[in-house]
C-alpha cells in the first residue's frame, strides 16, 4: 500500500504533465496553485516523518507535541499598492498574520507577464485595464451623430440596473408613440 507522500508525489507528477499540455491561462493558474499546495503538503509530511524518526531515536516522550500545519493555502490578492520605474514594477501587499509564519513556509509564484520593455504601465492587471477601457466612451467621427447617441444609450442600458432599463424602455416607447402620432418636438 502506497504511503500518503507517495500518493501526493503521484498527484504532483500528473499535474506537471498536465501543465505541459494546458493552453488556457485560467486552467494553468489553477493547476499551478494546486501544484504549490501539493508541494507544501509533501514538504510538511516529510518534515513530520523526520521529526517522528528523531523522536523515536531520542526515546523522549514530550508532554505535548504540536503538529505543524500540514496544508498550505493560496491567497488571491485583491488589495494592493504598486509603483514602477523604467525597469521594475514594485507591488505592495498586506497579508494579515504573515509575519507569524516561518519564512521557508511562504511561497510566491508569479504567473503573469513581467515588465519586459522600458515603458510606463497605466494598469497593473488585465482586469483593471479592461474595466478602465470599458468605462471610456467610444466616439466614431465618421458615423451619424444620432447613431453615436444610440450607441451611448445602448451602453447605458446594457450596464444599467433594472430601474435604469425600465426608465429607458419607458422613454423609448413614449418616443415611438409620439412619432407615430406625428407629435414630434423637433
Amino acid at each position: 500500500m502506497a504511503s500518503a507522500v507517495e500518493e501526493l508525489q503521484k498527484d504532483l507528477e500528473e499535474i506537471k504533465v498536465l501543465l505541459e499540455k494546458v493552453t488556457r491561462k485560467r486552467v494553468r493558474d489553477a493547476l499551478t496553485a494546486e501544484k504549490s499546495k501539493i508541494e507544501t503538503e509533501i514538504k510538511n509530511k516529510m518534515q513530520q516523518k523526520s521529526q517522528r524518526k528523531a523522536e523515536l531515536l531520542e526515546n523522549e516522550k514530550p508532554a505535548a507535541v504540536v503538529a505543524p500545519i500540514t496544508t498550505g493555502y493560496t491567497v488571491k490578492i485583491s488589495n494592493y499598492g504598486w509603483d514602477q520605474s523604467d525597469k521594475f514594477v514594485k507591488i505592495y501587499i498586506t497579508l494579515t498574520g504573515v509575519h507569524q509564519v516561518p519564512t521557508e513556509n511562504v511561497q510566491v509564484h508569479f504567473t503573469e507577464r513581467k515588465k519586459a520593455e522600458n515603458t510606463r504601465w497605466d494598469y497593473l492587471t488585465q482586469v483593471e485595464k479592461e474595466c478602465k477601457e470599458k468605462e471610456k466612451p467610444s466616439y466614431d467621427t465618421e458615423t451619424d451623430p444620432s447613431e453615436g447617441l444610440m450607441n451611448v444609450l445602448k451602453k447605458i442600458y446594457e450596464d444599467g440596473d433594472d430601474d435604469m432599463k425600465r426608465t429607458i424602455n419607458k422613454a423609448w416607447v413614449e418616443s415611438r408613440e409620439k412619432q407615430a402620432k406625428g407629435d414630434t418636438e423637433f
